[in-house]
């Protein structure tokens, strides 16, 4: 009996010794992203994670808090849509914890025209479209300014609203929008200031469209951002350093032909 029980034990610890040395587990990174060009962008991981024992997934959204409560929640590991002030500001106003990990990409803002064909064109009482969150109203504001369009109070306050506009000669009104709705008001305003990747969402090329663009010296770089304490997890490390490759500075290259900078 002795015997045969040391046999069935020996028999068990063998099964699970193979099923351990063949059996790799495979661990999950979820991430959230804008569809143009985060999740384009994120999805040139996913065979590089593979390889790695990671399976990346990534969920696609179409505004900017989903994506930031998320993964303050624990629903999403990571994400990767915005820029540092407006991931400093949310933070600020929400009482969130969530910090960066990586710069990836600059994705330059433009002017777009709307039913005005050029910045000179636009009527007195023009109106302005431009995204109503915090940060990106205020960066909106500054080229805008940089066109000689308006001036601001202080010019290096990078959440300007309009209400910190000092000079407007043309007494433009500007009409705030979320930033994904801003490309569907083309035919009612006369110009709109536009993120990247809503105007590649919406048909636009940055580089032959828009009437006017950031200078390539932007200080607003997109980040793969995570909830404090996470920045040292092995899979998000993993994919910081894939979405830093060739093979991803290649594929930005590439297919955006300079709407889309790496920044790395």
């Amino acid at each position: 009996m002795k015997t045969k029980i040391f046999a069935l034990s020996l028999a068990l610890i063998l099964a699970l010794s193979l099923t351990a040395c063949g059996g790799k587990k495979t661990a999950t990174l979820k991430v959230a992203a804008s569809p143009t060009p985060h999740a384009e962008i994120l999805n040139q991981c996913v065979d590089i994670l593979k390889e790695q024992g990671i399976e990346l997934v990534v969920t696609e959204y179409s505004d900017y808090v989903f994506p930031n409560t998320a993964v303050e929640d624990g629903d999403e590991t990571a994400n990767f849509f915005q820029h540092v002030p407006y991931l400093d500001n949310f933070n600020a106003e929400r009482g969130t914890h969530l910090t960066s990990v990586a710069g990836i990409h600059i994705e330059p803002m433009g002017l777009y025209a709307g039913t005005s064909a050029s910045l000179d064109a636009i009527p007195e009482g023009g109106k302005v479209a431009v995204p109503n969150d915090p940060t990106n109203e205020g960066r909106a504001l500054l080229l805008l300014e940089a066109q000689g369009l308006i001036t601001l109070k202080d010019s290096a306050k990078l959440d300007s609203t309009k209400n910190d506009i000092a000079g407007n000669p043309k007494n433009l009104e500007f009409v705030e929008l979320e930033a994904s709705q801003v490309p569907a008001s083309l035919d009612e305003v006369a110009i709109a200031a536009i993120n990247v990747n809503y105007a590649l969402g919406a048909g636009l090329n940055p580089l032959t469209d828009a009437l006017a663009i950031e200078s390539a010296d932007s200080p607003y770089v997109n980040v793969l951002v995570v909830k404090e304490g996470s920045e040292n997890n092995e899979a998000v490390q993993a994919l910081v350093k894939a979405l830093q490759s060739d093979t991803v500075r290649d594929y930005i290259n590439q297919t955006y032909g300079g709407a889309v900078v790496p920044a790395f």
